[in-house]
């Protein structure tokens, strides 16, 4: 990450590390807490919900749901994470606003044609942006995306060129994007979190 900041002339400071510790245990969490991690990345509101009582102890932690959220996932979701960083649908925003809780949110964007990927069409954001700064209760922070995994991290490039200009054309100052194989391209690009679970804890066993 440094090395990256440095090939970009930016301030190292200004890329944060968020650890994906989906399908690890408890005890993977406690482990980077202890080296000084504190924003945690995971996917399944079910998942968080098994771990928290676990880690409840840990000051200062701060968990992000990355995954899909569903709608009736909204109530569980805003107990368990300090960001839903996947909203991707103003009725979402409505949901979590309902539960009075603050939270950051960041919009996910859909800006590759696979199916299996989420978030919202760039034809979708000005609603939805609208939607969460409506909302008393949700602060915007920024974009997040997941370009098409490639094992040429240049691939990725326009990805990430495309969600930074569409965060300055809404202003918003965080993008989340970039993971372990594309994070140097990302902070290029003007990432201000990358998203690290295999460069960290090596690779996930299948469920």
């Amino acid at each position: 990450m440094e090395r990256a900041c440095a090939q970009a002339h930016r301030d190292p400071a200004s890329v944060r590390l968020m650890a994906v510790t989906k399908i690890f245990g408890p005890e993977v969490i406690r482990d980077a807490y202890a080296l000084g991690l504190r924003d945690f990345g995971e996917n399944y509101v079910q998942e968080m919900e098994r771990k928290a009582p676990a880690i409840a102890d840990l000051p200062d932690t701060r968990f992000h749901l990355i995954g899909h959220l569903q709608s009736n996932k909204t109530k569980k979701a805003a107990q368990l994470f300090s960001s839903i960083d996947s909203l991707d649908a103003a009725k979402l925003a409505v949901r979590l606003n309902a539960e009075l809780k603050p939270l950051d949110v960041m919009v996910e964007v859909k800006l590759s044609h696979e199916e299996s990927k989420s978030g919202a069409p760039e034809s979708d954001l000005p609603e939805i942006v609208d939607a969460v700064r409506a909302c008393e209760h949700l602060t915007l922070r920024g974009f997040m995306t997941v370009p098409p995994w490639s094992e040429d991290p240049e691939l990725s490039r326009p990805y990430f060129a495309r969600l930074r200009e569409l965060a300055e054309q809404f202003q918003l100052p965080e993008l989340s994007m970039g993971m372990s194989n594309d994070l140097e391209v990302a902070i290029q690009e003007g990432a201000t979190w990358v998203r690290i679970g295999t460069a960290l804890f090596g690779r996930r066993k299948k469920l």
